[in-house]
């Protein structure tokens, strides 16, 4: 099923000088996935700070698109400059859903919103990261199924803060999106679950 991370060929080409410029000049990729994982927490500790303020949430969208820039290059250096290693390919998994869960969770504090289907898409989107590693654990390929994998996720939180930031209340809206995101979330969980099976050798 289609996915915005279908997109990722052609942005990792635009980020491929970027990659190797940071790989020269002795960059570890690990440093690179930790950056991200630091920004991450300075965007979500700052809208968990200011819940529903402007500034945070219009600033969102941009923290996201440096999170998955920095994401793609820190994959790069890994493949491309013989920079990859097991401690990497852990915390990179890792950093993946703590990052989710500390950008996505603070809107659960935002006044109005629906603060259990915020959790819970939070939630199944953990669950989609984890089933889609399950794929190596069984000889199997890591699985990015959609329809709601990480990029599609930074798009709709995303688009939900430029909403929030520009002044739309929380509301019934809300509530149906939050709600649709859930289902999508749970296709995804099922699809690579299904996925990682039938390829499994």
């Amino acid at each position: 099923m289609a996915t915005i991370y279908d997109l990722k060929p052609k942005f990792q080409a635009l980020l491929r000088p970027a990659a190797a410029w940071l790989a020269r000049a002795g960059v570890s990729a690990n440093a690179v996935t930790v950056a991200a994982l630091v920004l991450s927490a300075a965007q979500g500790a700052w809208l968990a700070l200011a819940p529903g303020a402007t500034l945070p949430l219009l600033a969102l969208p941009v923290t996201l698109f440096l999170r998955m820039a920095l994401n793609a290059i820190d994959g790069l250096m890994a493949k491309e400059h013989d920079l990859a290693s097991v401690e990497g390919a852990v915390l990179n998994e890792l950093s993946d859903v703590v990052a989710d869960a500390v950008l996505y969770l603070p809107f659960a504090l935002i006044p109005g919103i629906n603060a259990t289907l915020v959790v819970l898409v939070v939630v199944a989107g953990v669950i989609a990261e984890m089933a889609g590693a399950l794929g190596p654990m069984i000889k199997a390929p890591r699985r990015y199924d959609g329809p709601f994998g990480k990029s599609d996720r930074a798009f709709a939180f995303g688009f939900l803060a430029v909403l929030f930031g520009l002044g739309f209340a929380p509301g019934p809206l809300t509530t149906l999106y939050l709600a649709a995101l859930l289902t999508l979330s749970v296709v995804t969980v099922v699809n690579r679950a299904r996925r990682i099976v039938v390829e499994a050798p």
